[in-house]
């Protein structure tokens, strides 16, 4: 019998399946280690053969697995397959998005924990008259020993003593059990608030468990109840004996969603994402993989969670850029769904307040069906949204970062013991220093970006490499004294909060104040519980968060992600508003937003003030039609990195003369073809250069599959070439 293998080498040459001489035992998905060249490595079995073209005296035996279970499910490797081709990937990549890197690496294994019982022929009388009468810590540790009691070793050993332990081992009195302990991650406890369906969400509940397969646009505004019908169709498949995928675009939206799930379903509940110990992670991981958690929750990676027999997969906020991986291996999160859905007959639910265009798009067309929440689920209101001009501000004096109607609705927060959510997009204090006298901005010495100031630190932060430098007193340039601060970050805004509101409680939510372990949770918490409070943030609070005594929202500068050279940066304005006014005013009392702006007469704006998403939608997309953006085109990105300018220029050379001789003989499939540097043109060393090309959808594949094919053949070990399909970010 021979074995198929997969080596763990990221490496195009031996992206290719081995062949090995089997054991009788061999499992199909199992993780082994092979003898490759001088060396023993990893490698995964993919198939059973009964004979190799190879001679036998070249087959090398199939050494032993690393597991007692096969790591790769069946489904997995039917899923290897159809993603190397849509997405077209390496063998090997593939195989380390479904394991765990804990798992590959050794970082983490079970955690055993020793524990000492009674044995079942233990007499205390007995033994207390035939143990020495000075050998009293035995004797206190018989009387505290009860039977049917398991004692943690660890605790008696420091007791009693280690050696008083040993003794009553040695005679048989006690005996050693050896358990795996779970690493649970941290879990805030709450009441399941048992809830009747309305009357819309029990409609969509009925249709989408109908039809169970296939795809489902949940369109629903914010507070409308989408989490209770993901809820209530997970229970019923699990009842079933099935198992559910739950996936959220940001690692801050787990902690409420982890709460809210956990008061449902108990201990079914496992949780995936990188903000996860590596002991959490893997215990995590193998509760999914055994059964006994059947419902995996998690950011994008959770879609490779090891479960069987799933019976629905969904995936909230569905419009957010981060399901797209940007870093190898790249894959499209709402694909990958699509295909286990596939394989599973299960439905894939993408639920959203603002769904994608291109989400959309499908359901218009048919491919996907729509499913509408358009009310609250309490009936209440949507918040009222006040557009303030901050050109009028400024033309009154005011130069400051608050409007006057912002600064007059926080004080009714204040006064009415609420509480007040402040969105800005920009972490630290300010978004560059900059001299004066010549003009000089401080930059990151490896990458082509101002640095952030960041007072609590009094450094200058590179927010691409996390690189770090002293402070701007004097211009480096010129000598120069006159220092002037660019835009405002949340450091700047909380500063200003605290000074005009000394006696309320100002908090921060973004990067900084939320990487270390634990620390989002206790930030939510403390918000949570903290009346009147302001909390500041990027749009980690601008999705999912449910705090029912929040009654402002405050946008402090709507324009910063209006005015992007990027062909979504509209509907990501529009979306971004819609889904941070959404956190106001979800339970009885009234909500309020204020939004500030100096292009107050953008459509964008407009039609998010009347959350009319419909007619966004038909004045974005008639946009996108016009000018052939997607959907109704294709964007190929090639993106070349290399740390030698001109060895990064050259691969881009090669490579876009090749692209360009076929767009020359297929002028009429393009609509744009040209090479550039990236806008960013140096990250952490390495200078970098892209080739953009657009396309009609009728000739997409042929100029797909030419381009990946072009680059692959390009080899030049000093650069790395990455080809991305609609890029999320085009920097």
């Amino acid at each position: 019998m021979i074995a198929e293998v997969i080596v763990d080498i990221t490496n195009d040459q031996v992206d290719k399946v081995f062949d090995y001489i089997a054991r009788p035992d061999t499992i199909v998905g199992e993780r082994v280690t092979v003898p490759f060249g001088k060396r023993f490595i990893e490698g995964y079995v993919l198939r059973h053969k009964e004979k190799s073209q190879l001679p036998d005296n070249l087959l090398k035996p199939l050494g032993q697995p690393k597991d007692d279970y096969p790591v790769l499910l069946p489904e997995f490797l039917a899923l290897n397959e159809e993603m190397r081709e849509l997405f077209h990937l390496r063998n090997v990549d593939c195989m380390r998005l479904f394991i765990p890197t804990q798992l590959r690496s050794g970082k983490a294994k079970p955690l055993y924990v020793n524990f000492i019982e009674l044995t079942e022929k233990f007499d205390d009388r007995e033994l207390l008259e035939n143990t020495r009468k000075n050998a009293t810590k035995q004797i206190d540790l018989i009387k505290t020993l009860r039977p049917d009691n398991l004692y943690a070793r660890t605790d008696l050993n420091k007791r009693f003593g280690s050696a008083n332990v040993n003794k009553l081992l040695d005679l048989g009195v006690i005996r050693q059990v050896t358990t795996t302990k779970l690493r649970a991650p941290k879990v805030n406890a709450k009441q399941d608030k048992k809830v009747t369906l309305t009357a819309e969400q029990e409609k969509v509940v009925n249709a989408i468990l109908a039809k169970r397969e296939g795809e489902h646009l949940l369109f629903g505004v914010t507070g409308s109840g989408k989490t209770e019908v993901y809820m209530h169709i997970i229970s019923k498949v699990l009842g079933e004996g099935k198992t559910a995928i739950l996936l959220v675009p940001e690692i801050s939206l787990t902690p409420q969603v982890l709460s809210t799930f956990t008061a449902r379903f108990g201990d079914n509940v496992a949780i995936l994402h990188s903000g996860l110990s590596d002991g959490e992670r893997f215990d995590e991981w193998q509760r999914l993989r055994t059964g006994q958690a059947k419902i995996a929750i998690g950011a994008r990676s959770a879609i490779f969670a090891p479960l069987t027999n799933l019976g629905a997969i969904i995936l909230d906020e569905e419009h957010d850029p981060s399901y797209k991986a940007e870093s190898n291996p790249r894959f499209i999160t709402h694909d990958v769904a699509r295909l286990r859905g596939k394989f599973n007959k299960c439905p894939v639910i993408f639920g959203s307040a603002t769904p994608s265009l291109e989400s959309f798009h499908r359901a218009k067309q048919g491919k996907t069906e729509l499913h509408l929440l358009p009310n609250r689920a309490n009936a209440k209101p949507m918040p009222n949204i006040e557009i303030v001009n901050m050109c009028d501000e400024v033309r009154m004096g005011n130069s400051g970062i608050f409007s006057g109607r912002l600064l007059d609705e926080l004080e009714n927060v204040v006064r009415e013991k609420n509480q007040a959510m402040l969105f800005i997009n920009r972490r630290g204090f300010s978004s560059y220093m900059i001299c004066r006298e010549c003009g000089y901005v401080a930059k990151c010495e490896d990458c082509d970006v101002s640095l952030v100031y960041h007072k609590e630190d009094n450094q200058l932060k590179c927010h691409y490499c996390n690189r770090r430098y002293k402070a701007l007193t004097n211009c480096p340039s010129c000598g120069s004294s006159y220092i002037r601060m660019g835009a405002m970050g949340t450091q700047k805004v909380v500063e200003e909060l605290q000074e005009r509101f000394p006696n309320v409680k100002i908090l921060r939510m973004d990067f900084d104040t939320t990487k270390n372990k634990n620390s989002l949770n206790e930030l939510l918490e403390t918000f949570g519980n903290t009346k009147p409070c302001i909390l500041v943030g990027t749009q980690m609070i601008a999705k999912g968060h449910d705090f029912p005594s929040v009654t402002l929202v405050g946008i402090m500068n709507a324009d910063m992600s209006l005015h992007f050279s990027d062909f979504r940066s509209t509907e990501r304005t529009y979306q971004l508003i819609t889904q941070v006014a959404g956190r106001a005013g979800r339970a009885e009392k009234e909500g309020k937003v204020i939004l500030q702006t100096y292009t107050p007469k953008h459509y964008a704006y407009r039609f998010a003030s009347n959350y009319d998403y419909l007619g966004f939608y038909g004045k974005e997309i008639n946009l996108r039609e016009v000018a052939n953006f997607p959907p109704f085109s294709k964007i190929v990105r090639v993106l070349i990195t290399a740390e030698n300018k001109d060895e990064a220029r050259a691969t881009t050379s090669r490579i876009y003369s090749k692209i360009q001789d076929y767009f020359k003989q297929n002028r009429e499939q393009f609509l744009y073809c040209e090479a550039m540097a990236s806008p960013v043109s140096r990250i952490e060393k390495k200078y970098r250069f892209q080739i953009l090309c657009r396309f009609l959808l009728d000739t997409e594949p042929e100029i797909t599959n030419f381009i990946y094919k072009t680059v692959t053949e390009d080899k030049h070990p000093k650069s790395l070439v990455f080809v991305e399909i609609n890029p999320s970010n085009m920097s």
